[in-house]
């Protein structure tokens, strides 16, 4: 990766292309987050998404939520 890299905007972009890949809605997302215990509100992750600002736990969450065993950051 580039030195100058935006990592702020990599993050919610990297999460949000995993969506895209999986097929998954923010709805379907906020369905399998409660599947393993995690509450969320559509407008909640939408606003985080937006934002791009969120923790790695809930990153880690979703990416288990939605099957994602692996990502490349190339």
């Amino acid at each position: 990766m580039p030195g100058n890299t935006d990592w702020e905007a990599l993050v919610p972009n990297l999460l949000k292309a995993e969506l895209k890949r999986k097929g998954m809605t923010y709805a379907q997302l906020i369905e399998a987050l409660a599947e393993i215990g995690v509450d969320e509100k559509e407008a909640n992750i939408r606003n985080k998404l937006a934002r791009g600002k969120f923790s790695a736990a809930f990153m880690v969450a979703c990416l288990e939520a939605i099957g994602v065993r692996e990502i490349h950051l190339d």
